[in-house]
């Protein structure tokens, strides 16, 4: 299967020329899979705070309610890399109507056994599917750009644009949480969660003709390894284990800190200040003419990401922490710009789904250690001490990315992914 990529021009005539978001968003046929994907990603940024937010309120406890949140992040983990791996093997739709179903399913018996003050072991018992089955509509709407814009200059506006389309469900998401779990209901943040992810999934996989490609042949399919075989991919995932300590390590420290100045209703504010800082700087970065190289630009981003999240342990002040948050969210970004246009490079297009699902679920297992990390060290310690694990997340993974840097390139030959697959010379953003 070749991966050699060329623009249609009757599709995308000026794709040569300068990209940004307005010729992306002009692209034939991108927005009917935008807008579904849009609303089945948002439930996305609600889960874990959701979860948090009632467990605590049932059991009293951060650690427990970590712990929870934990299950759940770790089983999204596990099992998201297998469930891009069947995308591309046998199309979304098949993978995501019965994974929308089971997450409603199971989200609502967690939720029903919260407020029945279950033991812990159920509310595990309960969470393992509910990560599970999470969506995964983010890879899958990167993958559909891919089908679209084919290796053009617009792949990384289209990085960019994606990542701020996550982000600004992390605005969004964890706001409305905060909200309905403070003022509604403490179990209203995960029943809503529950129901946007059935009725976002189902309209995003009634959009059949945006999906890639499935192979035909059986055969064809088998012969595709993993794209865990991909150094590059693998270090990747180290790199995005430290992000999502840092989005683990924000929810349950800022959720700590309002509540111990008994302001709760600031947590969904001081995080959306935090995600807003991230979509910002997303917005810029698929705007900027990038000279450097891919991996240059990440070990210098990733290196101020674990600088300014080594600050955040000590801000004791609403206005001191939120500007903080600002700065560590404006860090992120650009490394998750960065690392997903590597894939671009470093994966064939018959694995991309499977590539960014390892990522995707690298950030959650990220956010699953440390929000039981984090709920541990707020409980045990003093108020803050949960801040430590963004700190402690970054710097280990910058160590990591630094020394294996060298992995980050792509073989000049071709990737090594799949049989057949021709080399794509990447294309820089004009």
């Amino acid at each position: 299967m070749a991966s050699t990529v060329t623009t249609e021009p009757s599709k995308d005539s000026s794709a040569s020329s300068r990209p940004g978001y307005g010729q992306l968003l002009r692209t034939r046929g991108a927005w009917t899979f935008l807008l579904p994907g849009f609303a089945a990603r948002q439930p996305f940024a609600m889960l874990t705070l959701s979860i948090v937010l009632l467990v605590q309120h049932t059991t009293g406890s951060y650690g427990a309610a970590g712990a929870a949140a934990a299950v759940t992040g770790v089983s999204m983990a596990l099992c998201a890399p297998y469930s891009g791996r069947l995308a591309d093997r046998y199309g979304q739709r098949a993978v995501l109507i019965p994974g929308v179903l089971l997450h409603a399913v199971s989200g609502l018996a967690l939720t029903a056994l919260a407020l029945a003050h279950a033991p812990l072991w159920a509310l595990f018992a309960a969470a393992v599917p509910t990560g599970a089955s999470v969506p995964q509509v983010g890879p899958m709407v990167r993958a559909r750009w891919g089908v679209k814009l084919k290796g053009s200059p617009l792949m990384t506006t289209a990085a960019a644009f994606e990542s701020v389309t996550d982000e600004l469900t992390f605005v969004v998401g964890p706001l409305l949480a905060t909200a309905l779990c403070t003022t509604v209901n403490p179990a209203a943040g995960l029943v809503t969660e529950a129901s946007l992810t059935l009725l976002g999934g189902l309209l995003f996989a009634a959009r059949k003709g945006s999906q890639p490609p499935v192979a035909a042949d059986r055969h064809a399919r088998v012969a595709h390894s993993s794209a865990l075989r991909v150094p590059g991919v693998r270090v990747l995932i180290v790199t995005f284990l430290g992000i999502g300590s840092v989005f683990g390590g924000m929810q349950v420290s800022l959720a700590a800190f309002t509540e111990s100045i008994g302001e709760p209703g600031l947590n969904g504010v001081l995080y959306g200040v935090f995600a807003a800082g991230n979509m910002l700087s997303g917005l810029v970065c698929g705007a900027v003419a990038w000279k450097a190289a891919p991996r240059h630009r990440l070990v210098v981003g990733y290196a101020a990401l674990a600088l300014a999240a080594s600050g955040l342990w000590a801000a004791h002040s609403v206005l001191v922490l939120g500007g903080l948050g600002l700065l560590v969210g404006m860090c992120i970004a650009p490394a998750l710009i960065t690392g997903y246009t590597l894939v671009e490079d470093l994966v064939p297009a018959g694995a991309r789904t499977e590539a960014f699902t390892w990522l995707t679920g690298a950030v959650a297992l990220g956010q699953a250690a440390a929000v039981t990390v984090a709920g541990q060290l707020e409980d045990r310690l003093q108020s803050g001490a949960g801040f430590l694990v963004p700190m402690a997340g970054t710097v280990l993974a910058l160590a990591v990315l630094v020394a294996l840097r060298s992995r980050l390139v792509a073989h000049p030959g071709g990737r090594t992914v799949a049989r057949g697959v021709g080399h794509r010379v990447p294309v820089t953003v004009d």
